[in-house]
């Protein structure tokens, strides 16, 4: 049987601090202490993040400018 579903594209640590533009121990502290909901993958002792996982995170995290209110 076929498979369709889209294999997710895994980072490594560094790639996904890289990408995220922190350092890998920061990564590692998030994770340990959880500071943010950032989801990730534990393949035996490695550590993988999905790219659209974080790339809908940094979304999450995205502030914008309030409207103003005629008055």
């Amino acid at each position: 049987m076929e498979s369709t579903a889209v294999k997710p594209k895994l980072l490594t640590q560094n790639e996904a601090a890289d990408f995220l533009g922190v350092s890998p121990g920061t990564l590692a502290v998030w994770r340990c202490v959880a500071r943010y909901r950032l989801p990730y993958v534990k393949i035996g002792r490695s550590v993988r993040y999905d790219a659209a996982d974080l790339v809908a995170w940094m979304e999450s995290r995205k502030v914008r400018a309030a409207e103003v209110a005629s008055t």
